[in-house]
């Protein structure tokens, strides 16, 4: 596809407005999302056609010494991401420091499930069967 008429102008004004937070058309990022939306030109126009003014922003961005905020994104992810890498590897040192209780617990558990199952076996001499007496019969 070829570029229409004014569409360099447009890109070059819209990295303007960008870099001077006058944004019209955007949400004023300094991303090439945001350029386009400024510049009201198709995303590939920059990431096709005028790829030296895309390079050209990044520079330019890079120079005005502030951050993309596709960057700052990220680097809050990241750092949200180890939060949670961290948590979870402390939660995992727990678990791992509980196995053995564990273990030692369903063991006795288990030994003392075996003993009352014996018991439960073998018969009880301190145990009377009760009959019916012959005044209980007619009740």
């Amino acid at each position: 596809m070829s570029p229409t008429p004014g569409e360099r102008e447009r890109i070059r004004a819209g990295i303007d407005r960008l870099l001077n937070d006058q944004a019209k058309f955007s949400n004023g990022a300094l991303t090439i999302v945001a350029l386009a939306q400024e510049a009201q030109v198709p995303r590939n126009a920059l990431t096709q056609r005028h790829t030296d003014l895309k390079n050209e922003f990044y520079e330019l961005v890079k120079a005005h010494g502030a951050t993309p905020d596709v960057e700052v994104r990220l680097r809050a992810e990241i750092t949200k991401m180890k939060k949670t890498i961290a948590n979870k590897n402390e939660r995992l040192t727990q678990l791992e420091a509980d196995v053995p209780a564990l273990v030692r617990t369903v063991h006795v558990l288990t030994l003392e499930n075996q003993n009352l199952r014996e018991q439960l076996s073998q018969p009880h001499t301190n145990v009377i069967a009760l009959r019916p007496g012959p005044d209980d019969r007619d009740q």
